[in-house]
This record gives C-alpha cells, sequence and structure tokens, in this order.
C-alpha cells in the first residue's frame, strides 16, 4: 500500500481534517489520514492507504423481489501507520451507523469513499475492528470498456449477482478495494424460502429460519482479493460431489440452462485434476461453478472457487470457457496482480492454459494456435483475426484496454514463446514454481521476468523486449 503523506494534502485541508479528528477524540491527533486510493496506474482511487484487511465477515438479507439489501460489514484490518481516519471503498447505498473498536465513529461519504474518522486514533500495528451497517437497493457501475459490473439483477428476474472486476465489489459491500489486499472471507446471505444463496469457499451451514427464510454461511479460508467475491442468488440447482483427489465440488446452475451445460460441467473434476498435474496444487478448499440465466452478464468471471457463467456452457466453447476460468484459480485468484497494469499476468496465463488442454485433448497444438496468430488463421482460433498485435501486453493503453485482445492471446503468446526458448522441461517447472512460490500472494510482471530468468537460467530479454514490451507487431522467430 502506499499512504498519502501531509506532505502531498493542500495544508488547509490538512488543518481542517486534523481540527475535526482532534474534536471527536478530545485530544492532540497522534495519526495521519489513510490516502483514499493505492495510486493504481489505471483505477488511482481503487484500494485505500494506512492499514490492511485481514479479514470481512459480511451478512447479507436480500430480497429479490424488492432489491433492497440490508447488510453488515465487520471488518478486521491491521493499522500500517497511525490513523485519525481512513477509507473504505463503497458505492451507492446508505450508511446507517458505524463503529471502530466497539465505538461510535463518524463518518462522511464523497463520491465512492466512505471516511470513518474512530472515537481514538489508531496506533501504528494495531489491530482494529470496523462494523458498517449499511441498507439499500445496490446497483451495477459500468466498466471504462462499458461493461457492467457490482450487483446485476439475473436476466430470469429470479435472483441477482454480485461480481467485481475491477472494482464492483464496492457495489455491494465497503472494503479496501484493490487486488493487492487481500483477506479471508465469511459471508452469510439470508434469502425468501426457495432460494439459493452461493458464495466462494466451503458452506458451512444452511439454516432455516423460524421465518421460512433461508441463511447460507460460506468460509472462505484462503485470502482473497475482493474482485473476486461473489454472491448469487437464484432458484438454481445445486450438485455436489468431489474431484479424484477429494476436493469438494458445489455447482449452482440457472434451471433452464442445467440441461445444456450438464456435459461440460462434468468435465469439472477432470479439469480441477489436469490442472493440479500441470500447474501444481489446487489452491483452494473447493472448487464448483456458478451458471447464470443467459443475458445476466456479457462474460464469465473467475471468481475465486466458483467461476460465474452467463448462459449454458455447451460444446467445445464452453469446454473452453470453463477451462480459462477454472486455469485462473492458480493465475490470477491465489498468484493475484500487483496492479491492474499486470492482467495480462492473469489472462495469458488462463490462455494458454486453454491452449495446453486441447493440445492433450484433441485439439491444434499450442504451436499450431501460436501460428495461427500470426498468419490470422481462423480456421484453428476464431480470435486470431483479433488486433491481438494493437499493443503490448505489459502496458495496456488505459483502463478501458485491460481485457483486450493483446491482453490475452499476445499474453499467451509470450508463454509460448519462453517455452520455445527454453524447451518443455524448464518451461512447465517454471509455470509451476510461479504458482507454488506466490501462491496466495501478489505479484507483478516485473516480479515475473525476473523469476522465469532465474527459474530457467536463460536471458529471455529479447523475448520480453519483442513480445511483452514491444510496439512494432511481431513476427515469427
Amino acid at each position: 500500500m502506499y499512504p498519502r503523506s501531509l506532505s502531498r494534502l493542500a495544508a488547509p485541508a490538512v488543518a481542517a481534517l486534523l481540527a475535526l479528528t482532534a474534536g471527536c477524540t478530545g485530544s492532540t491527533v497522534q495519526g495521519r489520514p489513510g490516502a483514499s486510493g493505492v495510486r493504481d496506474p489505471f483505477f488511482p482511487k481503487a484500494g485505500n492507504g494506512g492499514y490492511q484487511v485481514d479479514h470481512y465477515d459480511l451478512d447479507f438479507d436480500y430480497d429479490p423481489a424488492t432489491g433492497k439489501m440490508d447488510a453488515t460489514a465487520v471488518i478486521t484490518a491491521r493499522a500500517e501507520q497511525g490513523l485519525s481516519s481512513f477509507n473504505l471503498d463503497l458505492s451507492g447505498l446508505d450508511v446507517e451507523e458505524v463503529t471502530v473498536q466497539g465505538a461510535g465513529a463518524r463518518f462522511n461519504r464523497t463520491g465512492k469513499e466512505l471516511t470513518v474518522r474512530p472515537a481514538k486514533d489508531l496506533k501504528r500495528g494495531e489491530v482494529f475492528v470496523a462494523e458498517i451497517d449499511y441498507a439499500g437497493v445496490p446497483k451495477p457501475l459500468t466498466d471504462p470498456d462499458g461493461s457492467q459490473e457490482g450487483w446485476i439483477p439475473t436476466a430470469d428476474g429470479d435472483g441477482a449477482v454480485g461480481v467485481g472486476e475491477p472494482v464492483g465489489s464496492m457495489a455491494w459491500f465497503p472494503g479496501n478495494h484493490h487486488p493487492s489486499d487481500k483477506a479471508t472471507y465469511d459471508i452469510r446471505v439470508t434469502v425468501p424460502k426457495g432460494y439459493e444463496a452461493v458464495s466462494n469457499g466451503e458452506l458451512s451451514s444452511r439454516t432455516e429460519e423460524a421465518d421460512g427464510r433461508t441463511a447460507f454461511a460460506w468460509h472462505s479460508p484462503e485470502p482473497m482479493a475482493s474482485y473476486l467475491a461473489t454472491v448469487a442468488v437464484g432458484k438454481f440447482a445445486v450438485t455436489t460431489g468431489k474431484t479424484a483427489s477429494g476436493i469438494p465440488v458445489h455447482n449452482a446452475v440457472a434451471p433452464k440452462e442445467a440441461a445444456a451445460s450438464a456435459a461440460v460441467l462434468a468435465r469439472l473434476p477432470e479439469m480441477v485434476e489436469w490442472g493440479s498435474a500441470r500447474f501444481g496444487p489446487y489452491p483452494f478448499s473447493t472448487t464448483g461453478a456458478i451458471v447464470l440465466a443467459k443475458g445476466t452478464l456479457g462474460y464469465a468471471l473467475e471468481t475465486q472457487t466458483r467461476p460465474v457463467f452467463s448462459g449454458a456452457l455447451t460444446g467445445a466453447r464452453g469446454e473452453s470457457l470453463l477451462l480459462h476460468e477454472l486455469a485462473h484459480q492458480w493465475f490470477g485468484d491465489s498468484v493475484s496482480p500487483k496492479s491492474w497494469k499486470d492482467m495480462w499476468l492473469n489472462e495469458g496465463f488462463a490462455t494458454y492454459a486453454e491452449w495446453l488442454w486441447f493440445e492433450e485433448h484433441g485439439g491444434p497444438s499450442a504451436q499450431e494456435r501460436f501460428q495461427a496468430f500470426l498468419d490470422g488463421d481462423t480456421d484453428v482460433d476464431d480470435e486470431a483475426a483479433s488486433d491481438w498485435a494493437a499493443f503490448p501486453p505489459a502496458a495496456p493503453p488505459g483502463a478501458k484496454e485491460i481485457s483486450d485482445p493483446p491482453v490475452y492471446a499476445r499474453g499467451a503468446m509470450v508463454l509460448h514463446r519462453v517455452r520455445q526458448e527454453v524447451g518443455d522441461e524448464k518451461f512447465f517447472a517454471l509455470v509451476r514454481g510461479w504458482a507454488a512460490d506466490h501462491r496466495h500472494a501478489n505479484a507483478s510482471t516485473a516480479d515475473f521476468t525476473a523469476y522465469a530468468q532465474e527459474k530457467t537460467g536463460h536471458d529471455l530479454k529479447k523475448v520480453w523486449d519483442v513480445w511483452l514490451y514491444g510496439t512494432e507487431h511481431p513476427k515469427a522467430p
């Protein structure tokens, strides 16, 4: 995190804030405000400075008929500096009460920032608990590329889903919404009778309440970036099982999509085992998928342990989608980006995982895919006609391009070039080592390039210069 120092604040604003907080505490302020963003290259207001979250305990009461949510967020965090105030990212919704360390705290809203002023300054290193009671009708947010995230009603009218990449989670819970701050989660969702509420991790309990509603409690013991958190409410068909190695599987599918998705979802356990052999042990305690009514979202998303899909998963396209989002559990979810500029580390790896899966399951080889993009051969890959070389994958022009073809396809081509340079044995050792050594952590492009050179013992500068950072259209080696 990058706390904003007092020297960067206008002097009058500092004086006013110190005076306000001193008035609240009744003593001289020892802390300084936490920054209202971590200065991400593309989303500078995302996240907050001055603290790191250890755990989120979220309790939602949601009524699909009205769209209203009544909720409490209990956030356990550690102050990384003395704090007179701190910020949480929250879009919309009405904050009713905030306490810090059990005492009432002052708060105010400015845009998508909730500023909290504890009754007593927080000391550096202090573990503190903030509780926020809030309510309202959560809304979608629109990304720079025009897609929607946040809290979105399902197309069948039977529920809603919370999706957060890159900053949409602020639409349904307050938090430190940047991938560099990962935490564990407990999420409890209470819904009317007949509805299912599905989230990340393990289903700890399902309780029938006295008023006929049902409460679902989900526990995520491994660290998770907030953009990977999800809650899906609907009248889902739920199936459970286990992989060959004993990892529990929990799938929730919109009823009209269930029959068409059955064949592809049946391969999920096999894919988990395949990924474990290729990339190292599966990094979480559970797996599964959420399949929403067609038209709910314009994309699939790698929400941790339980990726979200919009519409039935069918045929080779469905198989490819499922494998891609599952591969993200290693690359993106367990090993998360340090900033949104590092998005290719998510998408390049997941795209290359697709190439590897089909290479071993009757499809084109990764080399044939690589050549198809160079040749624009859509008979091998439909995406070969895309503008995959429009910009270097490690340097997207801006926020709206972080999900464009160069981040995916050219990102995968970077990995294939490394494989060509070092050979299969060293390449797959590199991939497994990267996933193991950065398990449940964050990493940047610079971290990867340094790690790849050290792990393989090869000078890969030309690969980085041409394929990862080069502005010219790359040519076959």
